[in-house]
């Protein structure tokens, strides 16, 4: 007496366990974890009081400081971008440049008018065509 087997209802069912088992495992973020994303979050939207301060690794010496509403970004092991917000109108973006021997500190002294709801795109037309050169005459 042969006994046949519904595959397709083992199918489903085996399915089924493996979505929730996944489900399970993407919900294991510890407690930590979500509050140091949002703590992220809330200060890439200047919400966060900080203090940045840059030391030579060599000497120890402070070779930067960095105090408010301010976000910050590594965009190379040796660079520091942060960008401050020092009021409701008035953001300023300072550049941390680190090298073994000598650091660079480019510091905005003046906020500008800018956005923070829209993205400003600057297109320059002499950029964007083609140079040509022409030669009228002869060949030789």
């Amino acid at each position: 007496m042969s006994r046949k087997t519904n595959y397709p209802k083992v199918r489903i069912w085996a399915a089924a366990t493996v979505a929730l088992a996944l489900t399970a495992l993407v919900g294991c973020t510890s407690d930590a974890d979500k509050a140091s994303e949002n703590i992220a979050t809330a200060a890439e939207a200047f919400e966060v009081q900080r203090t940045i301060v840059g030391i030579n690794g060599i000497t120890g010496e402070t070779i930067f400081f960095a105090e408010g509403r301010c976000s910050f970004e590594y965009p190379s092991a040796a660079r520091v971008d942060v960008t401050c917000k020092y009021s409701p109108e008035e953001y300023r973006k300072h550049v941390f440049i680190l090298g073994d021997q000598d650091s660079v500190v480019v510091t905005q002294e003046e906020s500008i008018d800018v956005s923070e709801y829209h993205t400003r795109i600057v297109l320059k037309p002499q950029n964007l065509l083609p140079e040509f050169d022409i030669m009228v005459g002869e060949d030789e």
